[in-house]
């Protein structure tokens, strides 16, 4: 019995010792990103298509808003006969607007299609130059420690950010982020197929009508 503890805290040994023997190293994606200009630029390209989409999309609420209003102040003087088109009509327009936005804005949609077209290239060349370093300096891991990752801790020296910019052609610190923007935060899709813009948002509001009858 003795021998096969033996035995088995030497297997152990040999199990655990390569692994505590490996590298590791962490990087900021978030901030080498928002310090390359092409990012930048791409993430200001990609907010001007959802403003025109959003645009696009606020013209039919408003058309639908009309729509809405038009009927509610009529019905009562209407046949059964046109309540029914118009109703048709109505719900053929909100129908409409919920395929624009989901063709906008909807998973594989154009809002994901340029995400991939512009911002894709930059991550592409970033994340090669994150597989050099840790080929060149041996990392068996490297993690992520930007604001979406959970790291709760890592010494500075482990830090490979200020590398991989190097590599890219850019000085580290020096980053083209605008101020008061948060590059890559934007343009994101709404998470409600009946959603569409308000005040706080770039995409969601719900889709209802905001005005009511005209007098």
């Amino acid at each position: 019995m003795k021998r096969k503890i033996i035995i088995f805290a030497v297997i152990l040994l040999a199990i655990v010792m390569p692994v505590t023997a490996q590298k590791y190293a962490c990087i900021n994606t978030d901030y080498v990103l928002k310090s390359i200009p092409d990012y930048n630029n791409a993430i200001k390209r990609l907010d001007k298509y959802v403003a025109d989409w959003q645009a696009e999309l606020d013209g039919k609420m408003g058309e639908l808003d009309a729509m809405r209003a038009d009927y509610e102040q009529e019905s009562y003087l209407l046949p059964d006969n046109l309540k029914k088109r118009r109703k048709d009509e109505i719900r053929a327009k909100e129908q409409e607007i919920k395929d624009l936005q989901q063709q906008r804005f909807g998973a594989g949609g154009d809002l994901d299609k340029r995400r991939a077209e512009l911002l894709k290239p930059v991550q592409d060349r970033v994340y090669s130059m994150i597989e050099r370093v840790a080929h060149e300096k041996n990392y068996a891991f490297v993690f992520d420690k930007s604001a979406s990752a959970t790291l709760l801790f890592a010494n500075k020296k482990y830090d490979i950010s200020d590398e991989v910019l190097e590599l890219l052609g850019y000085k580290p610190g020096a980053s083209s982020a605008p101020q008061g923007e948060r590059a890559g935060e934007a343009s994101k899709k709404p998470t409600n197929p009946e959603m569409r813009r308000s005040s706080d948002s770039k995409i969601d509001t719900p889709l209802k009508s905001t005005s009511g009858s005209r007098k």
